[in-house]
């Protein structure tokens, strides 16, 4: 892998610009959905990044950088379940799940990638 951090991912990168972009759409969530949906959903979408920069760090151990990827990728399945969620509560509109769910299916994809060829990221 090249030398340089994991912050220089492209899918770090998307992770991370996704997660905020629900930062924002979620602050009009109800009041009573703070401790259930906001939070899960925030949490989750935070998670696929973090779990990409903790992967980075283990990428001299191949099986522990695709378990790692593997968590990220499970993170951000559970983010958009969270989307559907709130485009059936009507908290977002159609248009606005639609782009944040395939900015995620995107991160998908290349985690899939990773994970599916982790000689390409590795240095193990």
């Amino acid at each position: 892998m090249k030398n340089f951090g994991f912050k220089e991912l492209t899918v770090y990168k998307k992770s991370f610009e996704l997660a905020m972009k629900i930062f924002e759409v979620s602050k009009s969530f109800p009041k009573e959905e703070t401790y259930s949906l906001t939070d899960q959903i925030r949490r989750s979408s935070r998670s696929v990044s973090t779990s990409i920069a903790e992967a980075y760090r283990k990428r001299i151990y191949p099986a522990h950088f695709v378990s790692k990827t593997s968590d990220a990728d499970m993170e951000n399945s559970e983010t958009q379940v969270w989307l559907d969620f709130a485009k059936e509560c009507n908290y977002i509109t159609a248009e606005i799940k639609d782009n944040l769910d395939k900015e995620a299916a995107e991160i998908g994809r290349l985690l899939n990638h990773m994970i599916n060829y982790p000689e390409k990221y590795t240095s193990g």
